[in-house]
């Protein structure tokens, strides 16, 4: 039974948020500043779950071949890579770590 609770919870905290978002009168949005973070926080958002995803196993803080991968694709990045070669390249480095590794 609180596994509804939860899913009940959340789905009005959903709607809640939904319908906040939806009362904002359109002069804030237009504010320079709300744009500006607008336009940044899904960068940090998604640079937070990839950072998490690739350091943390559980509770604790790993250096593996995820890191690695990670790496190649930043290298790739940097050189301006297209987006596939981005995501080959760190799924290549990403998989002979791990093989190497064992």
């Amino acid at each position: 039974m609180n596994t509804w609770i939860a899913i009940a919870a959340t789905v009005l905290g959903c709607y809640v948020v939904k319908l906040a978002g939806l009362l904002v009168p359109a002069g804030v949005l237009e504010r320079p500043m709300v744009r500006r973070l607008a336009a940044l926080l899904p960068v940090a958002l998604l640079a937070a779950l990839t950072a998490q995803q690739t350091f943390a196993d559980g509770h604790t803080l790993v250096l593996d071949a995820r890191a690695a991968g990670l790496g190649a694709a930043a290298v790739a990045l940097v050189l301006r890579a297209p987006f596939l070669v981005v995501v080959g390249a760190a799924v290549l480095v990403t998989a002979g770590v791990r093989a190497i590794a064992g």
